[in-house]
This record gives structure tokens, C-alpha cells and sequence, in this order.
């Protein structure tokens, strides 16, 4: 892919830009009353269509410490002969080779993330998802196991809290017989024992596990070469479920991620098995649920791997039916889909 001369020119967006896109969608919440109840509209936060996103971005990789990994994140044009929207394409190779410098022990890592957001005209900009259950992420993934990164504005800088990106075409190491490891077993208790005891004091948490937990919303299709299939698939993670880290270690005791104040958000390859990846995001947000728009741009990028639409998302987590079938004397029907989720929110 030759990149094109709009992509090289493409710049985040600066200090006047930064401020009217917040104070516009303040303005839209103050308007909507949105403060006043569960928000039911998708906040958007990395929307790869938009060139200048992707450019607000730098990738990571063991390079810099003397490792032969290579990261690179590029813009990718929609494409409409395959229904492809524009996207950013996450690339590149892992290598496990480790550098002559006898500080180095471990290599064979990746990522990327955005850059500081800046300041607007109150102060320093983040991303505010308290109201929100979920981080929804719309990926092309070729199976690897990638892992989610939110860093917030905590007292320790270097905390950063990571959910594994599960998918439908996501991968589980077969390297070790499966009578020595539990489900849950990941590529780091694979390779050492005692490696994962330092790594996972307690255990291995779910949402950093080879099996996905049942918290995680994703497509139910199971077949690969479903007719209609785009490769295309949305995955909601709620964030309750996110694991505090620092440096790769699970750090004790676990804390809340600081919704007000998200500062950063990426995606990361650790899985240290050599050879090149490919991931593609067209856009994350955070979000309650699907308005009848979202549905219909969800069946139209992801085909048959849409999420199903159920009644739960078709209501908008409005409780209007529940009201009036009280009202009849009938029982309320039990909630469905995402719906039924959102009281883990509650809890």
C-alpha cells in the first residue's frame, strides 16, 4: 500500500479544533439533558475514517531497547467493492531475538496508542466515559492476542489497565498439552510457571485469559466462511472488567479505572510468538448500547458478523415496555441482550 499524498500531509487536530469538538459536544449534552439520564448516543474516541486519528497516533515496539519488532500504523482508504470502510492498519513483525545487551531478557512486543491530547481551553483534555458500560471496538483481526490499553490520570503514571481483544477468529496457543494447563492458561504460564506467578500473584485474571468471559459482547457466528462474512466484527468490553497493571505485572490490590479522566487508548501484541500480524480498527468508543443508526451501520460493515440485534439493543436501555406492561398487570419480560448487561454497570 503506497501511502497517498493526503495521508502524508494528515496532522492532528490542534488547539482551536480540539476546543470547539468539546465544547460542541458539551453544548449537545447540555441540550439533550444527557446529565439527567443513562447516555444512549455512542461517544466516540478513535474514529480511524478521519485521517488526522491516525496521525494522532505512534507506535511502539522492543526496538527501543534494542529488539527487532516492528510496529507500524497506516491509513487505509474505504474500499467499496468489498464494503470496507476507511481504517487504520495496525502492522507489522514480532521478533523474539533478543539484542547483546545483557539488560534486555525479553523481547517481542508491539503497539501503538494516541498521543497526549492536549490541552483545549479549560485545561488538559480526556475522555470522560463514566456514564458509559462499555468500550466498543470495531476490528478486522487475523487472531492474534491482542490486548486493549487504557491509561487514565492516576497517581501512578505507569498503571495501565488491559483487557484481552477477544474475536471471532481469535486464536488459542496449542503449544502445551491441554492436561497441564487450565482454560484459562496463558502464553506466559506456557512458557514458565514462575514466570506467571510473577506476573498473576493471584491468578490469572478472566479478562487477560485465552477464554472469553461471558462479560465480553461479541458476534455469535461461528463459522469463518459465513455467506456475507466481511472479516469486520464489533467487540463491547465493559469496563469493570479491565485489569489494572504496571509494566506487564497485575498490580495489587485492583482498582477502578478512572473514568473521568482517560487519557490514552491502544491496542498491544505480547504474545511473543514470532512472524508478522495485521489488525484493522475502524473506529472505538464507548457506549450503553445501539441506536437504530448504529444497527444499521453495524449489518453494513460487518455483514453476517454483525452483533445480534435483539430486543434489548432495539429499546435503547429504556424501560418504557417494562413500565407499560406493569401498568396491564403483566409481568415484566425478562431482559435481553445488552440490555440484560447493563446491570453489571449498576451493581
Amino acid at each position: 500500500m503506497i501511502p497517498t499524498a493526503r495521508c502524508l500531509t494528515a496532522k492532528p487536530a490542534g488547539f482551536f479544533k480540539r476546543s470547539a469538538d468539546e465544547l460542541s459536544r458539551l453544548s449537545k449534552m447540555a441540550w439533550n439533558t444527557e446529565a439527567l439520564h443513562t447516555p444512549t448516543k455512542p461517544y466516540i474516541l478513535l474514529d480511524f475514517e478521519d485521517d488526522s486519528a491516525v496521525a494522532g497516533c505512534k507506535t511502539m515496539a522492543d526496538r527501543a531497547v534494542g529488539g527487532f519488532s516492528t510496529a507500524n500504523l497506516d491509513y487505509i482508504p474505504a474500499d467499496r467493492a468489498t464494503r470496507s470502510p476507511a481504517h487504520a492498519r495496525f502492522h507489522g513483525s514480532i521478533s523474539t531475538k533478543l539484542p547483546n545487551n545483557w539488560r534486555v531478557e525479553r523481547t517481542g512486543y508491539a503497539a501503538f496508542r494516541n498521543k497526549d491530547r492536549g490541552l483545549w481551553l479549560f485545561g488538559r483534555l480526556y475522555w470522560d466515559v463514566d456514564p458509559y458500560s462499555y468500550l466498543a471496538l470495531r476490528v478486522k483481526s487475523d487472531g492474534r492476542r491482542y490486548t486493549v490499553n487504557l491509561q487514565t490520570d492516576s497517581i501512578v503514571e505507569t498503571d495501565i489497565h488491559q483487557h484481552r481483544l477477544y474475536t471471532r477468529h481469535h486464536r488459542v496457543r496449542e503449544s502445551a498439552p491441554a492436561d497441564h494447563l487450565s482454560p484459562h492458561a496463558s502464553v506466559e504460564a506456557a512458557e514458565s510457571p514462575e514466570l506467571a506467578e510473577g506476573l498473576y500473584p493471584g491468578g490469572l485474571p478472566p479478562s487477560l485469559s485465552d477464554v472469553p468471559p461471558e462479560s465480553t459482547i461479541m458476534s455469535t457466528s461461528t463459522s469463518a466462511t459465513t455467506s456475507g462474512s466481511t472479516g469486520w466484527e464489533t467487540i463491547l468490553l465493559p469496563f469493570n472488567s479491565f485489569v489494572r497493571t504496571n509494566h506487564g505485572l497485575v498490580v495489587e490490590p485492583q482498582t477502578s479505572i478512572i473514568r473521568q479522566r482517560v487519557k490514552s487508548i491502544g491496542i498491544g501484541l505480547t504474545d511473543r510468538v514470532e512472524g508478522p500480524f495485521d489488525l484493522r480498527i475502524q473506529k472505538i468508543w464507548a457506549t450503553n448500547g445501539m441506536s437504530e443508526e448504529e444497527i444499521e451501520e453495524e449489518r453494513r460493515i460487518c455483514g453476517a458478523d454483525a452483533l445480534p440485534i435483539d430486543e434489548g439493543v432495539r429499546t435503547g436501555w429504556r424501560e418504557e415496555s417494562a413500565h407499560h406492561e406493569s401498568q396491564k398487570g403483566e409481568a415484566p419480560k425478562a431482559k435481553k441482550g445488552l440490555k440484560a448487561l447493563r446491570d453489571e454497570w449498576d451493581q
